[in-house]
């Protein structure tokens, strides 16, 4: 029991030390993340579209 209070007294005091993002700085970070999710689903829609087409085509359908 002794170390699990000890355990969180430690996460305490680490949590003391945590510099969390700003408004400014999180909405910036969100817009990365979702222009990057946005790009990657774009990929791999046209890859997958792409392939189906070649597929179909060496299939002769």
């Amino acid at each position: 029991m002794e170390k699990l209070k000890k355990l969180f007294m430690g996460v305490k005091k680490e949590m003391t030390r945590v510099r969390w993002p700003k408004r400014k700085e999180m909405i910036k970070y969100s817009i990365a993340v979702l222009a990057c999710i946005i790009v990657f689903a774009l990929f791999f829609v046209f890859s997958d579209l792409i392939i189906a087409a070649i597929r179909s085509f060496v299939e002769g359908k």
